[in-house]
């Protein structure tokens, strides 16, 4: 472990921010220190590859034994920018113990994940006992642009007959959990004009609407009163049978005293399987420069989750008709249509996902979770769907707490631990073909 921790390190130093044209070298860098790590771990051949202009990911190889399966192990290597810097405790490029965390931009998401991984294959002296392909992506955090491309260019070598995907989040300290389904994500910008130039709100105002009132109201119409998503047919289900305590969301959340929870149904359905509409931003006069002056355009970035059992592009559609036919006092109203990513659905079944629960029960020392996650995976869709006989299973080293995207990113030591027990007793127990 000391090593592993040391490898960690080693990958949260490098700021691989895939969204952020200023740091292509340090995207290229990290991956090339994957590269590094997986040929010093006995790899029988490794590349850096690139699709299409995309980001640089790293494919490489440890060959099956006779009769053995194949898994993939698939992680990320890119991370989210900082953001305030000077809001961190400590050095957000730095991978730093305080107490039982592990602190710095990509320690839990993904860089903690592949460390996983790589602790693993470490543990078996780099000859493990089924075939391993390491597949590390250099781009999920900007939507996996490439993904496609690069399984359609490297799909003989990517298959296989599991994939471990760690890139989820389990349900609480000390509580693993494989996830099993994950909301989609659709994204729009919706402008709304009223005239063809600014005007005097003294001298108009009372006859003429402006832009950012009309945008207003055109996006309170996208919700009830409950706060629930309001879209004609952008329906949800119901959840698991899963309590998910207020008192934690209120800590997990920091919602401010008297503010009142969206939405109804029990909190994981609208939390997994319920539609989200979320306004991101909205362009439009700054208040410090704002003048007594009706606004003629504004416009606001909005985000869809997509519950498990709907179409990304679908649900996108219904959003932009809804917006199109909803606009107060004929106000003209155009939508750019952004990105979607598909929803998933994915069961923990057959006797691979049996091995799997029973490694990550006796290395935890309790039984995995099954829970759904509100954030969107695309590139689990996209397994599935290019290899539909593979068991995909979907893991996590992340935990409530950890903060990830947000200030001070942070892994659980002991978690990170028994993740990496669990994915050594996965990999040894597949070989032998036994679910017990």
């Amino acid at each position: 472990m000391p090593r592993v921790r040391r490898d960690l390190a080693d990958l949260v130093a490098i700021p691989s921010v895939s969204a952020d044209p200023a740091h292509a070298d340090d995207v290229r860098r990290s991956a090339e220190k994957v590269a590094e790590l997986a040929r010093e771990l006995g790899a029988a051949d490794v590349s850096v590859v690139t699709e299409d202009g995309g980001q640089p990911a790293v494919i490489a190889h440890w060959p099956a034994p006779a009769g053995a399966p194949t898994v993939c192990l698939y992680a990320h290597h890119d991370v989210q920018p900082t953001g305030d810097a000077t809001r961190w405790s400590s050095e957000p490029f730095a991978a730093t113990e305080r107490g039982e965390r592990v602190f710095g931009r990509g320690a839990a998401d993904d860089k903690g994940g592949l460390s996983v991984h790589l602790a693993a294959l470490r543990a078996l002296g780099g000859r493990p006992p089924v075939g391993v392909t390491l597949f590390v992506e250099g781009e999920e955090e900007i939507g996996s642009p490439t993904l496609g491309q690069t399984l359609t260019a490297h799909a003989e070598a990517i298959a296989a007959d599991v994939f471990v995907i760690a890139d989820s989040a389990n349900w609480d300290v000390g509580a693993p959990a494989f996830t099993t389904t994950l909301r989609g994500l659709a994204d729009c910008v919706v402008e709304v004009a009223t005239l063809d130039h600014a005007l005097h709100s003294g001298q108009y105002g009372g006859v003429v609407p402006d832009a950012l009132t009309a945008l207003s109201r055109l996006l309170a119409t996208l919700h009830d009163e409950h706060g629930s998503v309001a879209v004609e047919g952008l329906t949800g289900t119901d959840g698991p049978d899963l309590e998910y305590p207020e008192e934690r969301l209120r800590a997990e959340t920091g919602i401010l005293d008297g503010v009142r929870w969206t939405g109804t149904g029990s909190v994981v359905s609208r939390l997994w399987t319920q539609p989200a509409i979320s306004v991101l931003a909205i362009d439009a006069t700054p208040v410090a420069q704002a003048s007594n002056t009706l606004v003629p355009s504004a416009r606001a970035k909005l985000s869809l989750r997509v519950p498990p059992h709907l179409d990304a592009v679908d649900a996108l559609e219904r959003l932009v008709d809804h917006l199109e036919t909803h606009a107060p006092w004929g106000a003209r109203v155009e939508v750019t249509r952004g990105s979607t990513g598909q929803p998933s659905t994915v069961p923990l079944t057959g006797r691979h996902a049996e091995v799997a629960r029973r490694a990550f029960a006796d290395a935890w020392g309790v039984e995995p979770v099954e829970v759904g996650q509100g954030g969107s995976i695309p590139m689990v869709a996209e397994f599935a769907d290019r290899f539909p006989d593979a068991t995909v299973l979907v893991s996590a080293v992340v935990d409530p707490d950890s903060r990830m995207h947000g200030i001070d990113e942070s892994m659980h030591l002991g978690d990170f631990g028994r993740a990496c027990l669990a994915e050594l007793l996965l990999l040894t127990r597949l070989a032998e073909g036994q679910p017990a």
